[in-house]
Formats: C-alpha cells, sequence, structure tokens
C-alpha cells in the first residue's frame, strides 16, 4: 500500500507541475511551423490515452480486409460480401450492399442469394475499392444516415470471429503506438463470438484467447495498454437484460473490463438514461461499483440526457455536445471537477452535430473548469486518427502548451484502469512530455520534424491536404 500511495503522490506532483518554459516555445513553432510542421510536431508529441473508442468504428476497413483474409489471423474462416440483388433475396433479409458475412451464413444462403456475394479474398481491384470505402465516411453529404443505417450493418459478421476481432485490435495498438499514445480504453464485449461452425464460443474461453493475444510480443511492443468497456446498445428492447449480464460479467474480470457504457443514437428515443435508473440502482446493492462512461448530450437541440446520466452514476460523459443548453448541469461540473467529458471534434464534424467546428463548445469546457480530454470515437470510419484531433483543437481553439498537458493528463487520470497501472502510466507520460520539450526547446528545433513521418489518412488529406 505504501508503495502505491508513493506512486499515486508521485503522478499527482507531475500532474500538478508547471509546464515550465515551453509554453513560450511552442507559441514560437505555431507562430513559425508551417502547417505540416505543426502536424508532425504534434504526431510525435506523446499522447495519453483515448477513451471514447468503439472498437468496431475504430478498426480502417484495410485492417478489416487484411485480416479477415488472412487464414492465419481468421482462424481459418472465409468471409463474404454482398455485390449485387440479384433474383435471390432472402425475406426479411437487410437490403444492404457489402454486408459482409461469414461461410457457414454464406453455406445456409440458397444458391440464387449466394450468387449475389463474392469471397472477401476474391473481389476485383474496383470490388475491393468500393468495399473498403463502403466502411467509411469520405465522399461529401454522407453524415448520420450513412453511419448509423448502413456503415455498421456492412460491418456484418466480421465481429463475431474472435481471431479478426483480436486482429484488428492489435492493428489498431500499433497504429496508436506510432503516434505515442500510451493508454486505449476501448469498448469491446467477450459473449459475442461465433466459431466457425456458428456455434456460441463460451465467454471464458474468449476472455482467456483475449488475455493471451494481448501477451504476445506484437502486442506488447506497441507499448499500448489497453483495457476495455462492456457497452450495451441503450435503445434495444432487451438492453435492461442485457445491462445486468455485462455488469455481471465486467465485476468478475475485472482485470481486462474496467468499466461499462451505454450507446446508441440518442435520437432513437428509446434509450433514453432515467430507463436504466432502476436497474443500476438494483444491481449496485448486489455488486460492488463499476465505473461508468456513458454516451450522452450527443443531440442537436436541449434536453436533459446529461444531469439524468449523471444520475445514473457516470463519472464519464460521451460527447457531452448539448452541454451549453443545460446551464444547471454545466455549472454542476463546472464547480465539481469530478466528472470528465469525452471531447470528439471530427465525430462531432462529420455526423453533423456541430458542422462548423470553430462553434464547438470544447473551448468553454476546457477553459471554464470542465475536464476534458481528446478522443477519436469511431477513427476507422472517419479515415483519421488521435493526431487530427489535435490537430483540429491547437489551429481552431489556439490551444496553449498548458492546455495540451492538460488534456494529455486528463486522459489518463480519469482512465477507469486500475489505481497502480494509472500512477504508472501518468509518471511515464510527464516523462515522455519532459524529454519531448528538452528536444523540442531549441530555437533552431524545428529542423527535426523533417525526420517525422506521420501516418495520414484520407481525413487529413480531404482536409488539411496532408500526405506524407
Amino acid at each position: 500500500m505504501r508503495r502505491l500511495f508513493l506512486l499515486f503522490l508521485a503522478a499527482v506532483l507531475a500532474a500538478t507541475a508547471p509546464a515550465g518554459t515551453f509554453s513560450d516555445r511552442f507559441e514560437a513553432i505555431k507562430r513559425t511551423a508551417k502547417p505540416a510542421e505543426l502536424y508532425a510536431f504534434l504526431y510525435a508529441m506523446p499522447k495519453g490515452g483515448d477513451l471514447h473508442n468503439h472498437l468496431g468504428g475504430a478498426v480502417r476497413s484495410e485492417w478489416w480486409f487484411d485480416v479477415a483474409t488472412d487464414p492465419a489471423r481468421n482462424g481459418g474462416d472465409a468471409f463474404y460480401t454482398r455485390v449485387k440483388f440479384g433474383a435471390g433475396i432472402t425475406p426479411g433479409a437487410p437490403l444492404v450492399l457489402f454486408r459482409t458475412i461469414r461461410r457457414y451464413t454464406f453455406n445456409r444462403l440458397p444458391a440464387a442469394e449466394q450468387a449475389d456475394y463474392v469471397r472477401l479474398d476474391q473481389l476485383s481491384p474496383d470490388q475491393k475499392r468500393e468495399w473498403l470505402d463502403s466502411l467509411r465516411l469520405d465522399r461529401p453529404g454522407e453524415g448520420r444516415e450513412e453511419f448509423f443505417n448502413w456503415i455498421w450493418p456492412r460491418t456484418g459478421q466480421l465481429h463475431e470471429n474472435l481471431g479478426v476481432v483480436a486482429g484488428v485490435l492489435i492493428e489498431t495498438m500499433k497504429a496508436y503506438g506510432a503516434e505515442g499514445l500510451r493508454y486505449l480504453e476501448t469498448q469491446l464485449g467477450a459473449m459475442e463470438y461465433i466459431d466457425n461452425d456458428g456455434r456460441p464460443i463460451p465467454v471464458e474461453q474468449s476472455v482467456d484467447f483475449m488475455r493471451r493475444r494481448l501477451a504476445q510480443p506484437d502486442a506488447v511492443a506497441t507499448g499500448v495498454t489497453v483495457r476495455f468497456q462492456c457497452v450495451i446498445l441503450r435503445f434495444a428492447p432487451n438492453a435492461e437484460e442485457k445491462l445486468a449480464q455485462v455488469y455481471e460479467f465486467a465485476d468478475s474480470h475485472r482485470d481486462l473490463w474496467v468499466g461499462l457504457n451505454l450507446a446508441g443514437i440518442e435520437e432513437n428515443g428509446k434509450g433514453y438514461p432515467l430507463r436504466f435508473l432502476a436497474k443500476f440502482r438494483e444491481l449496485r446493492r448486489r455488486h460492488p461499483t463499476l465505473p461508468l462512461s456513458i454516451h450522452a448530450g450527443e443531440m442537436d437541440g436541449p434536453d436533459q440526457h446529461i444531469r439524468d446520466t449523471l444520475l445514473l452514476g457516470a463519472s464519464r460523459i460521451g460527447h457531452g455536445v448539448n452541454l451549453l443548453r443545460d446551464p444547471d448541469t454545466l455549472l454542476l461540473l463546472q464547480q465539481s471537477r469530478r466528472v470528465l467529458v469525452e471531447v470528439n471534434l471530427i465525430s462531432n464534424q462529420l455526423l453533423q452535430y456541430t458542422p462548423d467546428l470553430s462553434t464547438h463548445p470544447f473551448p468553454e469546457y476546457l477553459r471554464t473548469g470542465v475536464p476534458v480530454c481528446l478522443n477519436t470515437d469511431d477513427r476507422g470510419m472517419w479515415d483519421s486518427n488521435l493526431t487530427d484531433e489535435y490537430f483540429t483543437a491547437v489551429t481552431t481553439f489556439n490551444l496553449s502548451w498548458d492546455e495540451i498537458r492538460e488534456l494529455g493528463r486528463n486522459s489518463l487520470a480519469y482512465s477507469f484502469v486500475q489505481p497502480e497501472v494509472k500512477a504508472a502510466l501518468l509518471a511515464d507520460h510527464e516523462r515522455a512530455m519532459a524529454a519531448f520539450e528538452a528536444r523540442f526547446a531549441p530555437d533552431d528545433s524545428i529542423k527535426l520534424l523533417a525526420t517525422v513521418k506521420p501516418v495520414t489518412y484520407g481525413y487529413a488529406k480531404r482536409t488539411w491536404g496532408f500526405e506524407f
């Protein structure tokens, strides 16, 4: 216990230490660096954590394709995707082009419907390009409708294959490690996996598989610590039943599963927070409390979802876009400083909750005492990365170095990871930031950015013209 206390004390002291003289240096970098140089600087900068992350949406379509077509990583499975609508349509089947299914499902289709599918590794170059593009928002006019109603159904049964999910998790960790991320808290369950014959995989077998996969050298080499949240689709008819199931599961697997989340479009109307109040109170009578990070305030108009979500026991709010329209709750968060808002700038722009990012409430939260951090949400579907979030924030809101440091610390300090791991992550982050500051403190250090080769994707290219 004494060692744990000392780790915490070191982390707290580091988190409250002044940023030193690098604040002035960063202002000079912002004034003199070219946009691409500033982006490279932020790419190379050590980052804390990504706390608001849906793994299924965080995976780039290229990673899905590569892992799903690799027998060494897909467990000997095969995937098929719908490329046309011919004569064969199963009654009640979703009419989604490029919906991807597994071999066991394909084999059960009538021959006429099978003819509408092509095996993923046998797509023509044009079909492959279209399949890849179908899993991201990369065209003008695509937004909420495309994202919620079409992209997620296209991923289909990719999420059922345990080997594929573990494989794309490792690819995600590699990309984050290259950006200097220390911690990923992503939304992933253990109850939904199906074997190649269409039979459910026992939960403990899935858990053991994931533990062993994260311990393998390629995962460890990323330098990214991973923990999971269980997520419940808030508007599902059986959402209360699912909540009870995952609460019990997470309580029994706290080494990897560190919290719970309610997700799903709030505009649906069937997943309002107070629907779950009685169930959460019942569960807390039976189990030690679990940390809650819950989507709230991702709405166009005013409502009281954020206040009601706090009543559920949440210590983190996902999005919180309309918090300014609930001044009483805003005042509560400003004064208590106990609840973090997980800000997702690019998500809010592409889903048109704040089409004009200059009007985003993020700087008001940051500069009036509401704890915040930057996150990617569904980075694979946005065709973006965490550096895009920081570059957007710096160039849109003129962030100071002290504010950047605060965002990084918050993304670790408000994580749900075990206390001793959190203390170590905070201390490591502070050391890395100090070394980074020392590297770029000299006036001529801008030349060092020539050696930084950021990995950028479609969002950076379309938005700023960056290709490194």
